[in-house]
């Protein structure tokens, strides 16, 4: 894996508008940059990054978690192509390999992890999907997170991107399947 660099970012919410919390909420995204070594061709076979996907399931899934410091309850992953790649990078780094290592570094992860992809140059922003890691129906967790890097992607590079945060929206209120109905 060409790993240019690595950047993480997080929000704390404390509140909302008409009420204070009475635990914040905490979502962290991780960013890793890197070189697409499809950039500027067709390639049949893109399996070479799905072991790239896996390290940087492991790799970001750990940093995100770090910086969180509670235990993760959602999570997601997107990617960023540069404007020399094409979805289907994204696609080979974040579907085949990267889930696994992922569900190590949360602790679990039973449930699908949500993603998004997209294609941009340096600054593009991509609002990285959450749902609860262990079953996809709690409502209460179905969020996202935005996420961009000013200088990237180049051309030629891809920006993967893991999410988690410690918790649902904010006071959610609309239903669904609750915590307290989860089953192992």
């Amino acid at each position: 894996m060409d790993l240019v660099r690595i950047r993480t970012t997080a929000d704390l919410v404390y509140g909302t508008r008409f009420r204070q919390l009475s635990d914040p909420l905490r979502k962290v995204a991780a960013g890793a940059v890197i070189k697409n070594p499809f950039a500027g061709r067709y390639v049949e076979d893109l399996s070479e990054l799905y072991e790239t996907g896996a390290e940087l399931g492991a790799l970001l899934g750990r940093a995100a978690v770090a910086q969180l410091k509670s235990e993760p309850q959602s999570y997601g992953k997107a990617a960023i192509v540069g404007m020399d790649g094409e979805l289907e990078h994204a696609a080979a780094l974040l579907h085949p390999a990267l889930g696994a290592p992922l569900r190590v570094a949360v602790g679990g992860g039973k449930a699908i992890i949500p993603s998004a992809k997209k294609m941009g140059g340096p600054g593009t922003t991509i609002d990285v999907p959450l749902h609860h890691k262990d079953a996809m129906y709690v409502r209460s967790h179905f969020d996202a997170m935005t996420f961009n890097i000013d200088d990237a992607p180049a051309p030629d590079e891809i920006v993967v991107i893991v999410a988690v945060s410690d918790g649902g929206r904010p006071q959610a209120r609309v239903g669904g399947l609750q915590l307290s109905d989860i089953k192992d």
